[in-house]
C-alpha cells in the first residue's frame, strides 16, 4: 500500500457500551512485540471507507498494540448453549469490540478483535490466537460473501511476532473482522438468565433499533423481533445447506440476531453428499451434522422466545408463550420454502411454484442419488448444467454422467422440457447459483500449513483468487474443483482455540 496517509480515517461509535451497562466490561488489549500486516482485505476497506495508511500503522491499530483514534474496547458478556449444556457465563474471553463504524452508506458495523488477550472471560485461556485459524476465518468469510451469503468478514489479520503454545508453539496472530453486530441469542439468554428484565428490555429495544428498525411500529414488537430473526435464520440456513456448508458449532452463542454467519471454527464444506457429515472432531454425537442444522437453528431460536416471555407479556406468561410457540411453529415451513426455492434454482427449476410437489420429489430424488452413489455435491450440479448443454467439461473435473442416472434425468427432463425454454439459457441460470469453487478442506489445509509454518501466502492467495468468483469455471484452475483426495480422510476439523 502507499504511504499516503498513516492516520486512522474512521469515527468510532458506541452505541452499544453507551445503552446497555452490564453486557460488557472495558478491557485493554494485551501488547504484542512485533505485529506484521498478513493479510489486509483491501475490498473491505474501501467498503468501509477507510483511506490509504502505512502497513506498519494499520498492523498496530489492528493488533491492538495501538488503539485507534476513538476506540474503547470492551469485552462482551453473553451466556449460551453449548452442545446443548448451558453455561451462564461465556463471553468474549480473547476479543474485544473496539466499537462502531459507519462505512459511506451509513451502514453501522462492530470492528472487533480477535486473539487480542485474555480478559475477565477467558476460563482460563491465555486469550490468543494462532496464525492458521485466523487466516481460515478470513478465507471462510471471504469465501461465503462471494457465494452471497450473510457473513462477518475479516479486514486483516496481523501476526503478532510471538509463540503461542499449544500443542506445539505457534506463530500468534490477531484478527480483525467486521460484523452488523455481535448480538447473539447468548446476549439474550445472559440478561434472561439473571432476571434482569430491565435490562433485557433495553437489549430487545437496541436490537431492533439497530436491526430491525419497521418493528418499532409494530403492536407486539417483541414477538416480531422473533418472528423477523427466525425468518432471517430459515434463510440462512437455507443458504448454508444450498452450497454444502456446515458449521460445526451452533451454539446459541453462535447465533447471530442480524441473520450473519459468525464464528467459523471448526467449520467446513461438504464433498461427498451425506447429511450426516460432521467434521468437527468434538462432536461426537452429530448433534450439529449438515442434516440437522436446520432441526438445531429452531432449537436455538426457541432458547431465544424464552428469554423474550416476560418482554411479549409481563401480565400473561402463558398467553406469551403461545404467542410466541405460534411463532416457533413456523419455521419448518418458512425453512422449508427457502430451501425449496434455492434447491430448485440449482436444478433449473426456478420458476416454479415453491409449493410444487414435483419439484420437491425432484430435489429429494436427486440428494437420494446423490448419497447413494457418493457423488459430490458441489460438482454434481455443475455435472448436470453440462449435460443439459451437451458438452464435456472434463477439462473442469465434470465427468459425463454415469447411466444410473438415467431414471431421474428422464423425470428432469420431462418436467424442464414442458417449459420450453432454451437449454443454453437454463444451463448458464443453473452456474450462476452452482459454484464450481468451495473451500475444499484439502486445499485449505494445504494452504494454512503453507502460510502459517513455511510463511508462504501463495497457496492462500491462489485459493482466494478463484473463492472470489465461484461460479466461473477456469480452465487453469482444475484442481480447485476436484474433491479431497481418498487419502485425505476422514478430515477432521478443530476450533482453533
Amino acid at each position: 500500500m502507499s504511504a499516503a496517509d498513516p492516520h486512522w480515517s474512521l469515527a468510532f461509535e458506541h452505541s452499544f457500551a453507551e445503552r446497555l451497562p452490564g453486557c460488557y466490561q472495558p478491557w485493554q488489549p494485551a501488547p504484542v512485540p512485533a505485529p506484521r500486516l498478513v493479510l489486509f482485505n483491501r475490498a473491505l476497506a474501501a467498503q468501509l471507507g477507510l483511506g490509504e495508511m502505512e502497513e506498519s500503522a494499520l498492523a498496530e491499530f489492528l493488533s491492538g498494540r495501538r488503539l485507534p483514534p476513538g476506540a474503547r474496547p470492551i469485552a462482551l458478556a453473553y451466556a449460551g448453549h453449548q452442545f446443548g449444556h448451558f453455561n451462564p457465563q461465556l463471553g468474549d474471553g480473547r476479543a474485544l469490540l473496539l466499537g462502531e463504524i459507519r462505512d459511506p452508506a451509513g451502514q453501522r458495523w462492530d470492528l472487533h478483535l480477535k486473539g487480542s488477550g485474555a480478559t475477565p472471560y477467558a476460563r482460563g485461556g491465555d486469550g490468543k490466537a494462532v496464525l492458521g485459524p485466523m487466516l481460515r476465518e478470513y478465507l471462510m468469510g471471504e469465501a461465503m460473501t462471494a457465494l452471497g451469503i450473510p457473513s462477518t468478514r475479516a479486514l486483516a489479520v496481523v501476526a503478532t511476532g510471538e509463540a503461542v503454545q499449544r500443542e506445539r508453539p505457534l506463530p500468534g496472530a490477531v484478527l480483525s473482522r467486521v460484523a452488523r453486530s455481535h448480538i447473539r441469542v447468548g446476549t439474550f439468554q445472559y440478561l434472561a438468565i439473571r432476571d434482569d428484565l430491565a435490562r433485557l428490555k433495553d437489549l430487545a429495544d437496541y436490537t431492533i433499533d439497530r436491526h430491525y428498525p419497521d418493528l418499532s411500529e409494530d403492536p407486539n414488537p417483541y414477538l416480531a423481533l422473533l418472528r423477523r430473526v427466525l425468518e432471517r435464520q430459515a434463510e440462512l440456513i437455507a443458504q448454508w445447506q444450498a452450497v454444502g456448508f456446515i458449521h460445526g458449532v451452533m451454539n446459541t452463542d453462535n447465533m447471530s440476531i442480524a441473520g450473519e454467519t459468525i464464528d467459523y471454527g471448526p467449520c467446513a464444506f461438504m464433498d461427498r453428499y451425506d447429511p450426516a457429515t460432521v467434521f468437527s472432531s468434538i462432536d461426537h454425537q452429530g448433534r450439529y451434522a449438515y442434516g440437522e442444522q436446520p432441526r438445531i437453528a429452531q432449537w436455538n431460536l426457541v432458547r431465544l422466545a424464552e428469554c423474550l416471555v416476560p418482554l411479549v407479556n409481563d401480565a400473561d406468561e402463558e398467553q406469551a408463550i403461545a404467542l410466541l410457540t405460534a411463532e416457533l411453529n413456523r419455521f419448518p415451513a418458512v425453512f422449508s420454502e427457502q430451501w425449496q426455492r434455492r434447491f430448485a434454482a440449482k436444478l433449473g427449476l426456478a420458476s416454479a411454484a415453491p409449493t410444487d410437489d414435483g419439484v420437491e420429489s425432484l430435489i429429494r430424488g436427486f440428494l437420494e442419488l446423490l448419497q447413494a452413489e457418493g457423488e459430490d455435491f458441489t460438482l454434481a450440479f455443475r455435472r448436470l448444467a453440462a449435460h443439459l448443454r451437451g458438452t464435456d467439461e472434463r477439462a473442469l473435473g465434470l465427468a459425463p454422467l454415469p447411466a444410473s442416472w438415467d431414471p431421474w434425468l428422464q423425470q428432469w427432463h420431462r418436467y424442464i422440457d414442458g417449459r420450453n425454454e432454451d437449454p443454453q439459457q437454463l444451463a448458464a441460470r443453473m452456474d450462476a447459483c452452482n459454484p464450481i469453487y468451495i473451500p475444499r478442506n484439502h486445499l485449505v489445509e494445504e494452504a494454512l500449513a503453507a502460510a502459517q509454518f513455511d510463511q508462504d501466502l501463495g497457496p492462500l492467495r491462489a485459493l482466494l483468487e478463484r473463492l472470489q468468483d465461484p461460479f466461473t469455471a477456469r480452465a487453469d484452475s482444475f484442481r480447485y474443483s476436484q474433491p479431497m483426495p481418498a487419502e485425505w480422510g476422514p478430515y477432521r476439523t478443530f476450533c482453533g482455540t
